[in-house]
């Protein structure tokens, strides 16, 4: 399925762009999230406003928003944000311009910047798509790395039958299936990820705890299933739904929980992530019924917990990654650096919380990452799911 895959559909000027908002509604309906930039030739086969309807996101298609307003549209930001370019139909006119790297309008300037791969769906007439010059600009963005979903044969807009037809949306998306099982940088990979707080009982009823959410390592799992990952979350108690796709999802509360589950689960990973906030210390001796008001003692003696963390790093094999994460009430980099060394990790994950917006149950955070070669990438106040994408592309970056 393409459960979490964002998929940038691109569409120009064919008749077969009617085909286009079957697609879409296709794409979603195996998991996608879908967006939309046309070229000015493709508003004339059919509107903006069916796509922004059915995708419920506002469809691109120049590089100001309004002649009016003159705001401008950042086309970067949409290659950034996709797994996959994704344009269908491609005319014989948009197949040369990607080949001589033309940007002379929204569409094409977004291939050129993107980051992610491209994917096209020919359509035109029998003798265009058989045309020397059509074959050749197919054999060169092959060669690129553009994957080609091959026409079909069959009735044309033209009156003659022959190849040239765009593929059905149900092929497509099928093609686009299989090709992301294929090309997903961390496809066979096994993640495990710790995520949420722990509580650690005082009575049947209190227990010493943190506000954290878990929407950070969900977001973690999130971002590693969509590159292909086989994922497994050490959660404790928090209000989200398992992402789609995850591989098994272990529920705890307590901090000896998650470290007994965590380490049962590590020597098979490739990966694996420490993002929960665990307790750093538990009552020695918690009460199996709620005190009275009376009986609550003046003092709680405490002890240590085990590190989860520290422990991965002591059984790490050369081949595995570590990854912490530091939470500081202050800027914390030497907290950071100090906690990436003695763990034993491959990287620490800072984030601060004297940070407006960033910390626990919050929707967003500012991270800096610290690798164990000394070098460091910080990065601005983002959604909490563009961070874990900032993370999980510096491991992949740093590792390749």
């Amino acid at each position: 399925m393409l459960h979490e895959k964002r998929i940038l559909l691109g569409i120009t000027g064919s008749i077969a762009a009617y085909k286009s908002a079957l697609l879409a509604r296709e794409l979603q309906r195996r998991g996608a999230s879908v967006r939309v930039v046309m070229t000015k030739a493709a508003v004339d086969f059919i509107t903006p406003l069916t796509l922004a309807t059915l995708t419920n996101h506002r469809v691109y298609s120049d590089f100001t928003e309004s002649e009016e307003r003159g705001t401008w549209t950042n086309h970067v930001d949409l290659g950034l944000w996709a797994d996959a370019f994704l344009i269908a139909p491609a005319t014989a006119q948009t197949l040369s311009n990607l080949v001589h790297g033309a940007s002379d309008s929204f569409l094409l300037a977004v291939h050129l910047s993107s980051r992610c791969p491209v994917v096209v769906a020919p359509a035109m007439d029998l003798d265009m798509f058989a045309h020397p010059a059509t074959q050749q600009n197919l054999a060169t963005l092959s060669k690129r790395g553009v994957g080609i979903i091959e026409p079909e044969s069959g009735p044309l807009a033209s009156g003659l039958e022959g190849k040239g037809r765009m593929a059905e949306p149900g092929h497509i998306a099928n093609w686009m299936e299989t090709w992301f099982a294929a090309s997903a940088p961390m496809n066979g990979k096994k993640v495990l990820i710790t995520a949420g707080p722990t509580q650690e009982p005082i009575d049947a009823v209190r227990f010493i705890g943190n506000r954290s959410s878990g929407k950070m390592g969900y977001a973690m799992a999130n971002a590693f299933i969509r590159l292909g990952a086989e994922v497994t979350i050490i959660s404790g108690p928090v209000q989200l739904s398992a992402p789609k796709g995850v591989h098994e999802l272990v529920k705890v509360q307590t901090a000896q929980e998650m470290y007994d589950a965590a380490l049962l689960r590590f020597e098979s990973m490739d990966i694996a992530v420490a993002v929960a906030a665990v307790a750093d210390a538990r009552p020695v001796k918690p009460h199996s019924v709620k005190l009275h008001k009376a009986e609550l003692p003046k003092s709680i003696e405490l002890e240590p917990t085990l590190d989860i963390l520290g422990s991965w790093g002591q059984l790490k094999k050369t081949s595995q990654i570590v990854v912490g994460f530091a939470l500081e009430t202050d800027q914390g980099t030497a907290s950071a650096q100090s906690k990436l060394a003695s763990k034993n990790a491959d990287f620490m994950v800072l984030n601060s919380t004297s940070v407006s917006g960033a910390g626990f149950d919050t929707d967003t955070n500012q991270v800096t990452i610290f690798e164990k070669d000394g070098n460091s990438h910080k990065f601005d106040l983002k959604s909490k799911a563009e961070v874990a994408d900032d993370i999980v592309r510096t491991i992949l970056n740093t590792n390749n």
